[in-house]
């Protein structure tokens, strides 16, 4: 079966990107919707219900241009929106990055010692390690807010003496106390350079390859998959900013993406 519609994602902003390139790299016959909430972001320090309005709202937005899947490309509304996403739109297949970042630092860790950074609303809501726990419940683990790193990825600012502080400031108390670290947030993954320097004996997990791949599998249960022709395109929308997002996005996409359309109203 060809199925041609396009997979819908969605995140605050830019992070999302990051599972977009991952979506290319394991899917090339795929088409992509991205919609990044510029007017809005972050989502972290917003409240359960203003995230899920947002994620619906979304939602909404990405089946009416034709999404297939909805692939929700944020830490945060996976933690907060998605058991709600999926009650409303149960026609339409929808995953997080929640449990296949999970899944893949379970199989990384030797010593069941897993650290999760993301933003406040990720870690106090405890999704990690409720997903963590299921898997295997003798795996410890150890969470710290980062609340500081969206902003500055947003503003291109993911090298120089800043960003080290802050990162220090934030990483210094996982040393020699974790074996892993999942990249609770769609944006670190640009900051793994900076994170590095600071966790260099920890395996640091990045779920945009695992939820790709979990995309990859849903596709193909579900008969949704393109078996065409290597037909790959990526159309974006945003809410604020497009000019802003079209000069950053390629460092997540690593090219560039071209012009998103501003959409007003949601």
């Amino acid at each position: 079966m060809v199925d041609k519609r396009p997979i819908g994602v969605f995140d605050s902003g830019l992070g999302g990107l990051t599972v977009v390139k991952a979506l290319k790299n394991n899917l090339p016959n795929e088409s992509v919707l991205y919609f990044g909430d510029t007017a809005r972001l972050p989502y972290g320090v917003k409240s359960r219900e203003l995230i899920i309005e947002y994620s619906v709202q979304i939602t909404e937005f990405l089946i009416q241009k034709g999404a297939k899947l909805i692939v929700v490309a944020c830490n945060t509304a996976t933690a907060m929106a998605l058991e709600e996403l999926r009650s409303r739109f149960k026609e339409t297949k929808i995953i997080g990055v929640i449990e296949p970042g999970s899944k893949q630092a379970y199989l990384d860790t030797s010593t069941k010692r897993i650290g999760v950074i993301g933003t406040d609303a990720t870690i106090n809501s405890r999704a990690y390690q409720d997903s963590l726990l299921k898997i295997d419940d003798k795996i410890h683990v150890i969470s710290k807010a980062c609340p500081l790193f969206v902003p500055f990825v947003e503003e291109g600012m993911i090298t120089g003496s800043a960003i080290n502080y802050i990162v220090e400031h934030y990483l210094s108390s996982f040393q020699n106390d974790i074996d892993t670290m999942i990249l609770g947030c769609t944006h670190y993954p640009l900051l793994k350079e900076a994170i590095g320097r600071y966790t260099k004996n920890i395996k640091l997990v990045d779920s945009a390859s695992a939820t790709a791949k979990e995309a990859g599998i849903i596709l193909k249960k579900h008969n949704l998959k393109n078996t065409a022709e290597k037909s790959y395109s990526l159309d974006c929308f945003v809410t604020d900013l497009p000019m802003k997002f079209e000069r950053l996005g390629k460092n997540f996409l690593g090219e560039p993406i071209g012009s998103p359309q501003l959409v007003n109203e949601i």
